[in-house]
């Protein structure tokens, strides 16, 4: 699993994390009872503090999708892969949201909207 954190990011860094961690889950990247690297170790492999990679984590256990075990480690759990896609899909729709409201903030017709979204998708496969 490769986590990038982008610093011009509006989500705060622990963030990222989790939805790094939740995306590679549902790509089945991460797979139940795969081991996560420990906090330091993420800390240090992107250079961020010890605070903010336990923060994620933490959240991540909270909500059901890593546990731990003392003096061994974080390792994903069984995850509700419907309740995770659903919960991206709301946030995904949060994000048109704004760009719908960008569009409309620059005068853009519905059908001009629609004409940039087909465009930009069809040249996303290359």
């Amino acid at each position: 699993m490769n986590i990038f954190i982008r610093e011009d990011s509006s989500l705060p860094i622990y963030e990222q994390i989790i939805q790094a961690v939740k995306n590679a889950i549902l790509k089945g990247e991460l797979k139940p009872g795969d081991m996560l690297p420990s906090i330091r170790s993420l800390a240090k492999d992107l250079s961020i503090s010890v605070i903010t990679t336990k923060r994620a984590y933490e959240e991540l256990e909270a909500g059901g999708l890593i546990y731990s075990l003392p003096q061994k480690g974080f390792y994903i759990k069984e995850p509700d892969r419907e309740a995770l896609r659903e919960e991206q899909l709301k946030r995904l729709e949060g994000q048109i949201s704004q760009l719908i409201q960008e569009g409309r903030r620059l005068e853009l017709t519905l059908s001009q909207f629609q004409d940039m979204v087909q465009i930009l998708w069809e040249g996303s496969d290359e």
